[in-house]
C-alpha cells in the first residue's frame, strides 16, 4: 500500500493497523495523521507500547494514559475507580482517536484492559468506546516478553480484535534502505528463506573493517557490553570533561517516566574526541538536520560551550539542547532538556529501534529472542555500512507464527485498498463526519 492510500483510510475514521517493513515511513505517517488531526481540532490520544517509542512521537506509554501500569488484570472495582477520577474523565471527554505506536511489544491483554478502561470510561458499549484505534508497528520486530512462554503474546489474539474491524494498511515502499542487497537479505528473513547465498553475503561483512577516519557505533544485545565499552572509550581521552545535566518541569511523575525513556542521558559527560550520536530529529524549513542514529564526533566545543559535532559527511553541528515533552492537545505536561547526544561507541539492538543508521559494527554472536538480528540489520541503509563482529543461529531467527500471519496481512491490506478506492471521491467523507454521526 502506498501512504496515500493509508492516509485516505485513516482520514475515513476507521480503525487501523499499520504496518509493513522496517524503514517503510510508519513513524512518517503517523506524525502526518496527528498533525492532520490537530489541525481539525480532533482530540487525539498520542501512545506507545514503551517509553523510548513514546519519546520519539512526543506522546506517553499506553500504560500510563489508560491507567494500567503494570497491571495484568483489572477487576471491575478497579476500571469503576478509574472512572471516578478527574482527570481519566477530562482526558477521555477529549479523546476522539488513540494511538498506539511500536504495538508489537504491547501485549493481547493488555489491548483488552485498554479497551476495558474505554468502554467504561466513555460509557459506550462499542470496543474502545468507539473511539478510533490507529495502532503501528511491526511483529516481525521484538516482540512482548512473556515468561515462561516461547509463544508471544501479540495483540492480534486480544479477544476485542475481531470485534475492531480493524483495516491493515501494509506500507512496503522503501524509505531506509537504498541498497538492493540489504533489501534482498531483509525480505528473505521476512519470509524465511534465508538461502546460502544470502549467509554469504552476510560472512563476507565479517572480513570487512570500518575504513572511516573514526569507528561507527557498535550494536551489542547485551547491556553490559555496551556500558563497559562507552565508559571506558570515554575514559582513554586526555581532554577536559564537558558535563550537561537534564532538566525538566511539568508532571513529576510525567517527569521521571520521560527522563527513564529518553535515550538522552540524565548526566552528559563530552570530551573533544568522543564518539556520539544524535537521539532525535531536527528538521529547518524541510531540510534534515540530523534524525535519530545520526553519528559523529565531537570536534570542540562553542563559546558557548555546546559541543560542535562533525558528521560523516564533514558537516559540523552546533548542537543546542532540546526538549521531549508529552502534550495533551496545545497543552505540555511535561518536558525535559537536554542536549540530544548520547556516547555511541556502543548502544544495544533494542535501543537501536527506531534508528536509522549509515555505518554500524554490529555483535550478534549472542542473539536471542526472536526478531534481534532482524532488528539489528534493518537499521542500517546499505550492506555496505555494515561490519559484522559475529553472528549465530539465533540472530536469523523471526517468529514462524508471525510470518503466517504477516502473508494474511498483506492479503487484508490488498482488499482494503480494493475497498478505499471506489469511495474516495464522494463516499469517504472526513474523521470529522464520523464523530458527528
Amino acid at each position: 500500500m502506498k501512504q496515500k492510500e493509508a492516509i485516505a483510510i485513516l482520514e475515513a475514521g476507521h480503525n487501523v493497523l499499520l504496518t509493513g517493513p522496517a524503514g517503510s515511513g510508519k513513524t512518517f505517517l503517523l506524525n502526518q495523521f496527528i498533525a492532520y488531526l490537530k489541525k481539525k481540532g480532533i482530540g487525539v490520544a498520542v501512545t506507545a507500547s514503551t517509553g523510548i517509542a513514546a519519546t520519539h512521537i512526543g506522546g506517553r506509554t499506553i500504560h500510563s494514559w489508560a491507567g494500567i501500569g503494570i497491571k495484568d488484570h483489572l477487576s471491575a472495582r478497579e476500571i469503576s475507580t478509574l472512572s471516578k477520577r478527574s482527570y481519566m474523565k477530562k482526558q477521555f471527554e477529549k479523546a476522539e482517536v488513540l494511538i498506539i505506536d511500536e504495538i508489537s511489544m504491547l501485549h493481547a491483554h493488555r489491548l483488552d484492559m485498554v479497551d476495558a478502561v474505554c468502554r467504561a470510561m466513555k460509557k459506550n458499549g462499542l470496543p474502545f468506546g468507539g473511539i478510533q484505534v490507529v495502532m503501528s508497528g511491526d511483529f516481525f520486530q521484538l516482540p512482548p516478553i512473556t515468561p515462561g512462554s516461547d509463544e508471544a503474546d501479540f495483540v492480534y489474539k486480544a479477544n476485542v480484535w475481531p470485534e475492531m474491524d480493524v483495516r491493515i494498511c501494509y506500507l512496503e515502499e522503501q524509505h531506509r534502505q537504498n541498497d538492493e542487497k540489504m533489501i534482498k537479505i531483509l525480505k528473505s528473513m521476512r519470509e524465511d528463506s534465508v538461502s546460502d547465498d544470502i549467509l554469504s553475503m552476510l560472512n563476507e561483512r565479517l572480513k570487512e573493517k570500518p575504513q572511516f577516519g573514526h569507528r561507527p557505533v557498535r550494536l551489542f544485545t547485551h547491556n553490559m557490553d555496551v556500558d563497559s565499552i562507552n565508559n571506558a572509550e570515554l575514559e582513554k581521552i586526555e581532554a577536559e570533561e564537558y558535563i550537561y545535566k537534564m532538566t525538566g518541569d511539568g508532571e513529576k511523575k510525567l517527569v521521571e517516566s520521560l527522563k527513564k525513556n529518553c535515550l538522552a542521558p540524565d548526566k552528559l559527560i563530552l570530551k573533544e574526541g568522543a564518539q556520539v550520536m544524535f537521539v532525535k530529529n531536527k528538521f529547518k524549513e524541510e531540510k534534515v538536520i540530523y534524525v535519530n542514529g545520526t553519528t559523529g564526533e565531537v570536534i570542540g566545543f562553542s563559546e558557548e560551550k555546546l559541543p560542535l559535532v562533525r558528521l560523516l559527511n564533514g558537516e559540523v553541528i552546533t548542537v543546542a539542547p532540546d526538549s521531549w515533552t508529552i502534550d495533551d492537545e496545545d497543552k505540555i505536561l511535561a518536558r525535559i532538556n537536554q542536549i540530544p547526544l548520547r556516547l555511541a561507541w556502543a548502544i544495544t539492538v533494542h535501543k537501536s529501534q527506531g534508528m536509522t543508521l549509515d555505518a554500524a559494527e554490529i555483535d550478534l554472536s549472542r542473539s536471542f529472542g526472536y526478531g534481534m538480528g532482524y532488528v539489528a540489520l534493518s537499521r542500517l541503509r546499505s550492506l555496505s555500512g555494515l561490519y559484522l563482529l559475529g553472528i549465530n543461529e539465533n540472530a536469523y531467527r523471526l517468529d514462524p507464527a508471525v510470518a503466517t500471519y504477516n502473508r494474511e496481512l498483506i492479503s487484508q491490506s490488498e482488499q482494503a485498498r480494493v475497498d478505499i478506492k471506489p469511495k474516495n471521491k464522494r463516499q469517504q467523507g472526513t474523521l470529522l463526519g464520523r464523530f458527528k454521526r
